[in-house]
């Protein structure tokens, strides 16, 4: 819903604001006059090629900003996940206004096919110092609207490419905003640049010119990014190919620790580039190595090519660099709510670290938690690794956390339904397979009194 709101909110207050700079007559309707001259479809396409425009490079602006990490957008937002949400919505939202922009500035072949040249508006004036740029900013223009629709679409069908490549063609984006915002400045009337169009869009295209420089000199993260050491790696469970790996990262003293249920974008590999894992241990549950620097646990799961090749590749003394924390999963709702934990598969990571926080002993103490309904869904109850852990923090924990197991291979698959069993209105935390995920927020979607909290690891 965040989400939906803000881009939202973008569209009108571009459309409120381009409303305010067109004049008092427009001259739109009839469409077609006596005279068989088209006035009003010219005058039509004119300002749907405006407004779609405006549009569309000020959603690229948003993205662009979304992209910096930046901590503080987290509490309005719900969390980075949800500012990547957003980031990707902006996108993919800017490249269907870019459609709606194409598709204006094309329809004049239809109008002149129908009814002529007759009507059609002289060239609107623009920044003087930018007449003799018209020709370069539509070259422009068309070549970064190919471009970010193939973008758009291969971040879409992320089966098309690996994460690698895909990192490498994504980082072109700012060029392509950058290219945009030469068309936009080039082109945009110069009554335009009056109050309030001319400073939302100047404000919304420097923003997104810093962003993308910022971005273009790989300085995104750079304060937040801290350089540790492998402490150890172990394979757990049987040590199959599906075995998730437990990695223990020892962090310097910049390092400024970070809350349970909070998440890290990790590199291992410098070529590779940073991937986001879910620290599954609490802060200070680990210790302290012989160095005195600071430890922290992270459970990788080998889903895809990347993290497949980890446990033969990942060794102890092993740079690794850490950028976070970011999120904000916390497991707390409000105090009129049972609160509700489901966890599914590798989705069990922030859970641990919650549950540590909840641990006799626990620094700082745990302070205003509730008793706990926890849910966690695995392929098989009796061979998951991860599950006699999870069991001993349950049963440790304070405020109490009640465990359910659901285990497909034990025919214990969860349903939404079976939440119902809980009474009262329920706060839900999830992190899990997409699937279960959709299926629990369209059941709390209904009339039932939940609230779902979803944490988002799909980035791109």
């Amino acid at each position: 819903m965040r989400i939906k709101i803000a881009v939202g909110a973008c569209l009108l207050a571009i459309t409120l604001a381009w409303q305010a700079a067109l004049p008092p007559e427009l001259g739109i309707f009839p469409l077609v006059d006596a005279q068989g001259a088209a006035t009003g479809w010219w005058q039509l396409r004119q300002q749907a090629l405006y407004l779609s425009g405006l549009w569309s490079i000020g959603l690229m602006a948003l993205a662009m900003v979304l992209a910096l990490r930046l901590p503080w957008l987290e509490r309005p937002l719900g969390g980075m996940d949800q500012v990547y949400r957003l980031h990707k919505w902006a996108g993919i939202s800017a490249a269907l206004t870019a459609i709606l922009h194409w598709g204006a500035d094309e329809s004049s072949d239809w109008i002149k096919g129908l009814w002529g040249r007759a009507g059609r508006p002289a060239r609107d004036a623009v920044l003087p110092w930018l007449t003799d740029a018209r020709g370069l900013a539509k070259d422009l223009g068309e070549m970064a609207f190919y471009l970010l629709l193939a973008m758009v679409a291969i971040t879409l069908l992320t089966r098309l490419l690996a994460y690698k490549p895909w990192r490498f063609l994504h980082r072109a984006m700012p060029l392509v905003f950058l290219a945009l915002t030469l068309h936009t400045v080039a082109l945009m009337p110069l009554t335009f640049w009056t109050l309030p169009l001319g400073l939302l869009m100047g404000t919304l295209l420097a923003l997104g010119s810093l962003a993308a420089v910022w971005s273009l000199a790989g300085w995104i993260g750079r304060a937040r990014s801290h350089t540790g050491r492998i402490h150890a790696v172990q394979v757990l469970g049987d040590g199959g190919a599906a075995a998730p790996i437990e990695v223990i990262c020892a962090l310097p003293a910049s390092w400024p620790s970070h809350r349970a249920g909070q998440f890290a974008f990790v590199r291992f590999d410098a070529w590779e580039g940073a991937h986001p894992f879910t620290i599954a241990s609490a802060p200070g549950s680990l210790g302290t190595n012989a160095q005195g620097e600071q430890l922290l646990r992270l459970v990788i799961k080998p889903l895809g090519d990347y993290t497949r090749t980890l446990g033969r590749r990942l060794q102890a003394g092993q740079r690794v660099d850490i950028e976070g924390p970011y999120g904000r999963f916390d497991g707390r709702g409000r105090r009129r709510r049972q609160q509700v934990w489901v966890a599914g598969g590798v989705g069990i990571t922030p859970f641990l670290a919650l549950l540590e926080a909840r641990q006799p002993g626990a620094t700082p103490a745990p302070s205003k938690l509730q008793p706990v309904q926890m849910h966690y869904c695995t392929r098989d109850a009796a061979t998951d690794p991860l599950l006699p852990r999870l069991r001993t923090l349950c049963a440790q924990a304070q405020p109490p956390v009640t465990l359910t197991v659901h285990g497909d291979a034990q025919g214990q698959r969860l349903r939404p339904q079976d939440l119902e069993a809980t009474p009262g209105p329920l706060d839900i935390w999830f992190c899990g397979p997409q699937g279960l995920g959709d299926a629990l927020h369209a059941h709390a979607s209904g009339t039932r009194p939940w609230r779902l909290h979803r944490e988002s690891f799909a980035m791109r």
